[in-house]
């Protein structure tokens, strides 16, 4: 399979901050993948290499086989960045007329405009866009470079929740024609719900790298819950895992949910109502990135 992105233990250090620490990662043609990450763990430095932004102190860093600053001027790759503005006074569609002549075989302004689904707002004024249209308008500049690659920074930041489900609604368009997708969030549902592979970040470094559910599961916690008198909790069994107890409610936070269940129907005490949630993104990306995160996930794929 063709690869589109690749970094070879690619470093980036600013002054005595190693932002990015010998990465390595290799991205298929076609592929969405989310780059996760709390703020300062790389992900904006990581695309900055990607777009020749940056030059790397070590390592390698190739898009489409070419030099980052290569494949930018080919329009082989484009960027959403987190702090690109836009121009008052001027309407949609001569905002994107504008940006596509920088490339050398962009689409045409009609095209850049349907994937961002802006279709029917092509002759609205820039500032008269609310924040998730001006936020798709972003996005329309991006694919009007007619690029196979583009990278995504933050590109819900400050977007509220309808104006995220637009903007996330014209980037599955876009992906649907088969353009490769690095887009860096902390928002975890989009993780969930746009990304077919996970990429988890911390202190510059990789800690994780699977699908969504592989990420869950890795370090999050199952959750098994079950109703209980309070005079049936002395019969209960030792559990493994945190047991708290609130409302009639026994909550049961454990890695071995299987054990869990078999141990409490097997007992004596009386129950009802168990039911079993699997882990969640959010645990998940907490334990990922604390001190231990590489190794759970080693041990998880083991």
């Amino acid at each position: 399979m063709e690869t589109a992105i690749a970094l070879e233990r690619a470093t980036k250090r600013f002054g005595e901050l190693t932002a990015v620490d010998a990465l390595t990662l290799e991205v298929p043609r076609g592929a969405t993948v989310a780059l996760l990450g709390a703020n300062g763990a790389g992900k904006s430095t990581t695309v900055g290499l990607l777009m020749g932004l940056h030059a790397p102190d070590a390592g390698r860093v190739t898009v489409a086989g070419l030099a980052p600053r290569t494949a930018v001027v080919q329009g082989r790759i484009a960027a959403m960045l987190q702090d690109c503005g836009l121009m008052p006074g001027v309407t949609a569609a001569e905002v994107v007329a504008l940006g596509r002549r920088m490339y050398p075989a962009p689409l045409h302004v009609e095209e850049a405009l349907e994937l961002a689904g802006l279709r029917e707002l092509a002759h609205r004024r820039v500032d008269r866009m609310s924040g998730g249209q001006a936020q798709r308008l972003k996005f329309a500049l991006v694919a009007v470079a007619g690029a196979d690659t583009m990278l995504l920074d933050e590109p819900t930041r400050a977007l509220d929740v309808q104006g995220r489900r637009e903007f996330w609604a014209a980037m599955r368009t876009c992906a649907a024609s088969g353009r490769t997708i690095l887009f860096a969030t902390h928002y975890l549902d989009e993780v969930e719900e746009n990304a077919d592979r996970v990429v988890v970040m911390a202190r510059g470094r990789i800690v994780a790298d699977g699908t969504p559910a592989q990420i869950r599961e890795a370090g999050g916690q199952s959750v098994v819950r079950f109703r209980i008198p309070a005079t049936e909790l002395a019969q209960l069994p030792e559990l493994p895992g945190r047991l708290t107890v609130e409302h009639g409610w026994a909550t049961v936070r454990t890695a071995d949910p299987d054990t869990v269940v078999r141990l409490v129907a097997r007992g004596d005490a009386a129950w009802s109502d168990l039911r079993v949630a699997p882990p969640s993104l959010d645990d998940s990306f907490l334990a990922l990135t604390g001190p231990t995160g590489p190794a759970l996930f080693e041990e998880a794929r083991a």
